[in-house]
């Protein structure tokens, strides 16, 4: 029974503690786009642009 009073604070700072990091997860603008990146993986575009400073092969 004793123990009890060393868990209860214990869970009750966990609490606040992962509640601090959530806060500061929202405030921070970590859901913000939740969408994106999976349009980005499937919207890939794979395409190159030919570089004007390439030597061209001659045969």
């Amino acid at each position: 029974m004793d123990i009890l009073y060393l868990l209860v604070p214990m869970s009750i700072l966990l609490v606040f503690v992962i509640g601090a990091i959530f806060w500061w997860s929202l405030t921070s603008g970590q859901f913000d786009d939740l969408d994106g990146p999976g349009y980005r993986v499937l919207m890939d575009d794979d395409t190159t642009k030919k570089s004007d400073d390439a030597p061209e092969s001659s045969q």
